[in-house]
């Protein structure tokens, strides 16, 4: 008997030791989990790192431990488990503080706080103007895509995580049109020349073309709609451009023998809109189509500013012509 107590006496005071060391380690661990990690490699404030997509936590560790952001890999895995976190890291591209603690930097990929980056669709472009400036973006990966019909792609500066590739910001552009659009065409005036969001579409890209002032766009949409109610062609030197080019920039002043030249885009020939549209027209030129001011408008031309004068009358229109070409001339054009 006095044996088994003893023995029993014995094996408590082994769990005792087995159960102060468990703690003790479990203890020293969780200090250096959160304990300040070293600084910055390279002595900057902070380190950029880029947790791919599908890497498990132990590729993870390893990857900090080998660029110098954290002491012991292994001690990362396992705090990361421990809190039941390793399914709950993020990808994306990261700041990491100088001197971040493990658990700090464990907070930062669970946030998903990613670096952004940006790019900028600029208005009236067409898709073969758009589809290099996507492809030309560094930071974005995989092949460019073929984009989607022209027009159909809304200008604006986008924000997007490293490996993005071209393919989903094309989706996503294209999606933010048609969202838009949708949008603006519930919310329409009544009574428009316009049977279809296409139609809409097609006139907001011409629009857009005509001016590059922001204050303009309603006016010039309401010269367009004007004349498409009275059956008026639209007479719009940027659809004949498109028509020869397809979206690229002509190179010179368009000709007579151009003008005269049969194209299914030339709104001097033809007594209604264009096939399709011939840039990306950004929410400015929808929102002017789709609630024109009402005006009395059906002439503009250029008034040597950079901006248009709009006319109700074809004789007023001519004296306006008139003027441009008095100030072309003294320009020596």
């Amino acid at each position: 008997m006095r044996i088994l107590i003893i023995l029993a006496s014995l094996g408590l005071g082994l769990l005792v030791v087995a159960a102060g060391t468990v703690g003790g380690v479990y203890y020293w661990g969780k200090t250096q989990f959160e304990a300040a990690g070293p600084p910055a490699p390279d002595g900057t404030n902070e380190t950029v790192y880029l947790v791919e997509r599908g890497l498990g936590v132990s590729s993870i560790a390893a990857q900090l431990e080998q660029r110098g952001l954290i002491s012991r890999a292994r001690l990362f895995s396992i705090g990361v488990r421990l809190q039941g976190e390793e399914n709950n890291l993020k990808a994306g591209e990261y700041a990491i503080p100088s001197g971040a603690s493990m658990a700090e930097i464990m907070a930062l990929l669970i946030s998903g706080d990613s670096i952004m980056h940006w790019i900028t669709i600029p208005e009236g472009l067409a898709n073969v103007q758009i589809a290099p400036i996507i492809e030309a973006n560094e930071i974005l990966v995989g092949e460019m895509p073929d984009l989607p019909g022209e027009g159909h792609v809304l200008p604006e500066t986008y924000d997007f995580l490293r490996g993005t590739t071209r393919a989903e910001l094309v989706v996503r552009i294209a999606r933010d049109l048609e969202t838009t659009l949708a949008e603006l065409w519930d919310a329409r005036a009544e009574n428009l020349p316009l049977d279809t969001p296409e139609e809409a579409l097609i006139l907001a890209s011409i629009v857009q073309k005509e001016t590059g002032l922001a204050e303009e766009l309603p006016l010039v949409a309401s010269v367009f709609i004007n004349r498409l109610r009275q059956g008026v062609q639209l007479q719009s030197d940027p659809t004949i451009i498109y028509g020869l080019t397809q979206g690229a920039p002509l190179g010179h002043p368009l000709r007579q023998s151009e003008l005269a030249r049969e194209n299914p885009y030339n709104t001097y020939q033809i007594p209604h809109l264009p096939p399709t549209p011939i840039a990306a027209p950004g929410r400015a030129a929808l929102e002017a189509v789709l609630n024109p001011p009402d005006t009395d408008y059906f002439f503009f031309v250029a008034d040597g500013t950079g901006g248009h004068v709009f006319a109700r009358t074809l004789s007023e229109h001519n004296r306006n012509v008139a003027n441009w070409r008095r100030i072309e001339r003294e320009r020596g054009r």
